[in-house]
């Protein structure tokens, strides 16, 4: 590889890099469990890499990436729980927050299990959901993944997350 095409390769990988640096930070904030932000990180583009095909845009790659590190947070989660059942069934109402995964293992299960059922009821809600929770991205950036307009993400969130609060048998505080 020419040096030049080498120095591009290189530029974008550390783009990259730092966005998904970014998102896994957002995520692991607060969490606890056997991951750390360079590890999501190194999961994720593993992830990405393996799926060799273009990226429509800023946002799709950043939707993309949502899905990957949502999987790799849940399925870290199964092996948690699996190996210490810390019991309750209630998800606190912080759980819910905008951005962020729950420190519980079951907190986090019981989300993706509710956004797994609203996505097979309407999987733009949650889309809107996944990649607001669990990639952090904004209304606009949202709209853009999804093709529509910031006041649609809007009413989105707003509907998903109505969905999600009677779905979950939450706690009060």
């Amino acid at each position: 590889m020419p040096n030049e095409a080498r120095a591009v390769a290189h530029e974008s990988f550390t783009a990259v890099y730092r966005v998904l640096h970014r998102l896994a930070g957002k995520q692991l904030r607060g969490a606890k469990g056997t991951l750390d932000t360079t590890g999501l990180v190194h999961e994720a583009w593993m992830k990405l890499s393996a799926d060799a095909h273009p990226f429509e845009s800023r946002a799709h790659f950043l939707a993309v990436a949502a899905t990957a590190m949502r999987q790799i947070l849940v399925d870290a989660a199964r092996r948690r729980r699996a190996k210490k059942r810390d019991g309750g069934a209630r998800v606190p109402a912080s759980a819910l927050s905008d951005v962020g995964v729950p420190a519980r293992a079951e907190d986090l299960l019981a989300i993706d299990a509710a956004l797994t059922r609203l996505a097979a009821l309407d999987e733009r809600l949650a889309r809107v959901v996944e990649w607001r929770f669990f990639a952090g991205l904004d209304e606009a950036e949202i709209a853009d993944a999804l093709a529509v307009d910031v006041r649609t993400v809007r009413r989105d969130w707003r509907k998903a997350r109505a969905f999600l609060l009677a779905e979950l048998e939450i706690a009060d505080g």
